[in-house]
């Protein structure tokens, strides 16, 4: 008999253009359908990426696990999933 995995829920998909080295963190507003975010850290080894994620957490009250960048990692485009959140809860939580 083959195991099954549970079911993971809801799984919200944002996407998110990222603004690396700005003078504080933030999310702002959504422009042409992407969530803008901003970041001190620099695009450099991953910590741009480590700080959106932990933005993202804080804000939606979820753990940092459930946040993970599925597309654009290496760019300033990226999207974003959030399981355990539709994607009407995120961003009224946003």
């Amino acid at each position: 008999m083959p195991i099954r995995k549970p079911d993971p829920g809801p799984v919200a998909r944002l996407d998110v253009r990222i603004a690396p080295r700005a003078s504080r963190d933030a999310i702002g507003a959504t422009i042409g359908g992407e969530l803008v975010i901003r970041v001190t850290a620099p695009p450099v080894d991953g910590r741009a990426n480590e700080a959106v994620v932990r933005l993202l957490a804080k804000r939606l009250h979820v753990g940092r696990r459930s946040v993970a960048i599925v597309r654009g990692r290496h760019s300033r485009r990226k999207v974003v999933e959030v399981r355990g959140l539709t994607e009407e809860e995120a961003r009224a939580r946003l």
